[in-house]
């Protein structure tokens, strides 16, 4: 099974074709497709490609699926016998993706995921419907 490590947000994170995950939140719309140029390793199943720090033309393509918010933090301050205290709260910004293509220097496409949309419940409701009627 291919897979590459790529780095995003200051973090690392191994992929493979048609993984779901939550990377620190990027400025793009959803549904489209995002590259990440930084891949630091590339594996396919006959060879092991290590970059020095980055493997140079080999990219990741992902799909942004979703923008969110993390759980809630509860930040809380107190100074003990001053009757003081505050307290927040913070929600991490997150982006979801799922990874479509991992493309190695050559351009030659590693791994590809067979992308599979996701029908609403009116569509659903719309065919069942048009099939009952038929």
């Amino acid at each position: 099974m291919s897979f590459a490590i790529i780095k995003t947000g200051g973090k690392q994170y191994k992929v493979s074709t048609s993984k779901i995950l939550e990377i620190e939140k990027l400025n793009a719309k959803v549904g489209e497709t995002v590259k990440f140029d930084n891949v630091l390793l590339l594996n396919d199943d006959k060879s092991t490609e290590v970059g020095n720090p980055k493997v140079e033309g080999a990219t990741v393509e992902a799909r942004l699926l979703d923008n969110v918010k993390d759980r809630t933090v509860l930040v809380f301050h107190k100074r003990r016998r001053k009757h003081s205290r505050k307290k927040n709260g913070h929600r991490q910004r997150h982006s979801k993706i799922q990874i479509t293509k991992i493309l190695a220097k050559d351009g030659k496409v590693i791994g590809e995921a067979k992308i599979v949309e996701k029908k609403t419940v009116e569509e659903v409701k719309k065919v069942i419907k048009k099939e009952a009627k038929e």
